[in-house]
């Protein structure tokens, strides 16, 4: 079972449709067959081997939905139904859990227990769409099968006493299982399967009817056809006497453009609620709660709805001001959970945090707790629009060539891509709509998102290591803005080094601009008022709420919606209120005569979404109010991830250590492969004369060697490792590729903001460290100057590492492997402020979406920065290796080669046999 903690698979048995099953129990996110769970995604076979329309449902977090996959018709192979989350009751279905396959299958042709040829293709789950040649046919390429798999065919070929045979194969982490069996299948187009599998059968004839023929007749036939060879992809650089090759691209991306983040805050001592706290965490009364499921909130909902009072007119006023505030956020709470009529997973959470307890030891109980309620932050249609294009512009313009080189490289299991996200349902969805554009996939996003983006929040999550040094930071930042303390450079002239200074980028008038942003904010907030008390008088029926998980599979703006007046993305004036006069009182807190700074970005970040999404409703002042909102965010949102680059690099490291350290791994892991490449070339070279002759006379291999079907563990500890450590690969004699070598790694990390500006930090002032005292900063000083003018990085920023490595200086060359570093500042809003722009101003408030920028060079042109330069600069900022957890076997072809001597050594002979037959064509 590999540690999997559910059964691999369980069968439901109905006589007739829609009969009830006591064994069976249908939950939002899973089925329950004989008290046994399958969580989604899982998959829904039916019991009727002649049925060939399968299920995959998908969770709530993802998105829900479900994708049908069925025999090819036309050039459709699946359809997703988005609306679909309840499974078929017509019939009897077989269950099993869903593996990840990072978007390919290999299909396995059987001629004998000693013959098996094997081709991927790109797997239905991912988009549908069926991937064909000029010829019609669909697009496969032949790949190696590993010694595991190779027994796997001998035995199915036994087992079901079925020589010609074929059957599927799913590859994923790190195992092969077989999902379908199918008798007399045989290989559509491919020569190479129709000349071994005619010597096969010659040779089965042979040795049951004349024997002494046999060991006579040349094992291959006298004649060879070959198709002609593809050009090359393309990612090779030449220029300055030097050939460069791209070996890794290492992206860390900020999440596209998203609706306003909220967050309500209140004590809370009503017993149903401390009673829901202490039953969801297991009833400790000084532990924390999380409630994200659809049951928790449901759970929380019914207690807020009996807990929110029904106040008689005439009454508030006679109410305490602090009992007022807490019914009007308790009327919030419930409203937030109302939202769209269900729970759609992923875009709303509560907190719960004891604050206050009540006896002892066995006895003890909470009294009070904090209740923090967050929602919004949702993925708008813009964002997913935006991550499209930027991974479309990676494509093209990342990897040196044409897109189609990438998009070749990736089908012919030479491009290593791995794709992670935080936990944040923004921040997943940013993934999957960016690998669309990048692999030119199609259809819905939820199984992308299942398929190929892993979730990791210990790396990209959370600010919780550096919370006491923020708040640190942010304390010291109040001073400067609220009280005008003065600024303080220990680094030399401000003008030479701005980006020293304490408090860099905070306006001098900081303080009048708060006063005037708090009289901005009460403007627009009574404005939008108005708008919501007209939408409550008119309401007649049930008010419709933003159901989010319908707007995350919107591709387009309402335009109905905008045209009759009302906001954009289904929010409503009443909940668009709700959103401003929250920014209003945490902004400025009237009784206390208090600012609190931290509001600031969030009142910015409403600025922003109301001018690029809520144009048309006319707000007056709300131009003003963003360009005063932006002139403090600017000096606030940097600051607060350390008010000097002492503090910056501090915070920084401690924030993104874990995606530091996964990144070097990385390029350690990316220099060694590539490493193993050149060395390979270098024995061939030498092996390839003494071994001509002998291979000559030798005859090619045709049949499973037995040496290969050794199971792990059969063998000595090198052996059972060099099976562990055997990757995906692919045939480099027959797939018609003219570099099978060539193999290129993707890593792209997908994350908030706060990780892209503590990357950022480490880059700029890692030199500042008393270990590095001396060295020159990684970014260059005109970077440096550029970085400080930038005061946000906005949705889908980024920071890209692109490892290059020349292959004319020698394998002991520091300058052999070269990183390249760039970053854009990602969506950028000034084309709305720009009045000579008044034509592209008008199409961006159209499609309400922000062209992103560029990238930009952090070194100069012509600099050279070696990995070695770069470990050594970043190393004390980043986890150790020896600190990560094992790294999981990979989901599909992990580079071309593996460190063990014993994949090296035949490797050498299967470079050796691909050179050999080049001679016959191949190229």
């Amino acid at each position: 079972m590999y540690g999997i903690p559910v059964p691999r698979y369980a069968c439901v048995n109905r006589k007739v449709p829609n009969e009830e099953i006591d064994y069976f129990v249908e939950e939002e996110d899973f089925v329950e067959v004989n008290g046994k769970r399958f969580w989604k995604p899982f998959v829904e076979k039916p019991v009727n081997g002649d049925d060939h329309s399968i299920m995959i449902y998908y969770p709530s977090s993802a998105g829900g939905g479900m994708k049908e996959l069925f025999r090819k018709i036309g050039n459709r192979s699946s359809e997703f139904h988005p609306e679909v989350r309840r499974v078929r009751r017509e019939g009897s279905f077989i269950y099993e859990e869903f593996m990840p396959t990072g978007g390919t299958d290999v299909k396995v042709y059987t001629v004998g227990p000693e013959y098996a040829h094997a081709e991927a293709r790109k797997s239905p789950v991912v988009d549908g769409v069926v991937m064909r040649n000029t010829d019609g046919k669909e697009v496969r390429y032949p790949v190696l099968l590993t010694p595991a798999e190779k027994q796997m065919a001998r035995q199915l070929c036994i087992a079901f006493r079925q020589a010609v045979c074929g059957f599927d194969l799913l590859r994923s982490e790190g195992c092969s299982y077989v999902c379908d069996v199918n008798g007399w299948s045989f290989v559509k187009n491919s020569y190479k399967y129709y000349d071994d599998a005619a010597c096969v059968l010659r040779k089965m004839c042979l040795d049951a009817k004349a024997p002494h023929l046999s060991l006579t007749l040349p094992p291959t036939f006298p004649w060879k056809i070959n198709k002609p060879v593809k050009p090359n992809e393309g990612l090779t650089r030449h220029g300055s006497g030097q050939s460069e090759e791209l070996r890794c691209v290492i992206a860390v991306i900020r999440h596209g453009d998203r609706t306003p983040k909220q967050k309500v805050k209140l004590k809370v001592t009503e017993e149903k609620l401390l009673n829901l706290m202490l039953k969801y965490n297991g009833g400790k009364p000084r532990a924390e709660t999380k409630l994200k499921s659809a049951v928790q909130l449901q759970d929380l909902l019914d207690a807020t709805r009996m807990l929110v009072p029904r106040t008689r007119p005439g009454r508030e006023s006679d109410s305490d001001p602090e009992d007022l505030e807490h019914a009007e956020k308790l009327r919030q709470v419930k409203a937030v959970l109302e939202e769209g009529g269900h729970f759609s997973g992923i875009y709303r959470k509560v907190q719960l945090k004891p604050l206050k307890w009540d006896g002892e030891g066995e006895e003890e109980r909470p009294v009070e707790a904090l209740m923090i309620l967050k929602y919004g932050g949702v993925l708008t249609h813009a964002g997913r629009k935006q991550a499209e294009e930027l991974g479309r512009f990676f494509r093209y313009n990342m990897y040196p060539g044409e897109g189609t080189g990438l998009l070749r490289l990736h089908s012919t299991y030479r491009h290593d891509l791995k794709i992670y996200s935080s936990d944040e349902g923004r921040v997943q969805m940013s993934a999957a709509a960016f690998a669309k554009g990048l692999l030119d996939l199609e259809g819905q996003l939820t199984p992308i998102l299942v398929s190929l983006v892993s979730k990791d929040s210990s790396m990209l999550d959370g600010l919780d290591t550096a919370s006491t040094e923020m708040e640190a930071a942010k304390a010291r930042l109040n001073e400067i803005v609220t009280c005008g303390k003065k600024m303080i450079n220990e680094y030399g002239s401000s003008e030479e080094f701005p980006w020293m200074t304490d408090g860099a980028g905070v306006p001098p008038n900081a303080h009048e601009l708060l006063h005037e942003l708090v009289k901005l904010t009460k403007n627009v907030t009574e404005q939008v008022r108005i708008l919501a008390m007209d939408e409550k008088e008119n309401l007649t029926e049930p008010y419709d709420m933003y159901d989010q998980a319908k707007a995350l599979g919107k591709t387009n703006i309402d335009s109905d919606r905008i045209a009759s007046g009302l906001p954009c993305g289904n929010e409503g004036f009443l909940l668009m209120f709700a959103r401003w006069i929250k920014l209003a009182r945490d902004l400025y807190n009237e009784r206390k005569d208090r600012f609190d700074i931290t509001q600031i970005p969030d009142v910015y970040d409403s600025c922003k979404y109301d001018m690029l999404h809520n144009s048309h409703l006319g707000l007056k002042g709300l131009d003003e109010l963003f360009r005063v909102a932006q002139l403090l965010a600017d000096g606030v949102i940097p600051n607060e991830y350390g008010i000097n680059p002492q503090q910056k690099l501090k915070i920084g490291s401690k924030v993104a250590r874990r995606l530091m350290g996964k990144i070097l791994i990385d390029l350690r892991n990316t220099r060694e492969e590539a490493m193993n490449v050149a060395e390979l070339k270098e024995q061939q070279v030498t092996l390839c004369a003494t071994k001509k002759q002998q291979d000559k006379n030798s005859p090619p291999k045709l049949f499973i060697n037995r040496d290969d079907l050794r199971r792990p563990g059969t063998g000595d500890k090198d052996e059972d490792d060099d099976d562990k450590e055997t990757k995906y690969r692919l045939d480099p004699k027959y797939a018609n590729v003219k570099t099978p070598e060539r193999h290129v790694r993707t890593r792209l990390y997908f994350t908030s903001e706060s990780h892209i500006h503590s990357l950022m930090n480490v880059l700029r002032y890692c030199n500042l460290d008393e270990s590095l005292q001396g060295e020159e900063s990684l970014i260059c000083q005109n970077a440096l100057e550029r970085l400080c003018k930038t005061k946000e990085l906005d949705y889908m920023s980024y920071i890209v590492l692109r490892l290059f490595e020349n292959t004319e200086v020698s394998l002991e060359d520091p300058m052999r492997f070269r990183i390249e570093l760039t970053f854009s500042r990602g969506a950028d809003l000034s084309p709305l402020e720009e009045e000579n722009n008044e034509d592209e101003a008008e199409s961006l408030l159209r499609e309400h979406t922000l062209p992103i920028m560029g990238p930009e060079r952090l070194q100069e042109i012509g600099s050279c920065l070696t990995l070695e330069t770069m470990e050594k600069m970043v190393r004390p900022f980043a986890m150790p290796p020896e600190d990560f957890p094992p790294a999981s076997a990979p989901v599909g072809f992990s580079g071309y080669f593996s460190k063990s001597a014993a994949v090296l050594e035949r490797l050498v002979k299967l470079f050796h046999s691909y050179k050999h037959s080049s001679s016959n064509g191949k190229s």
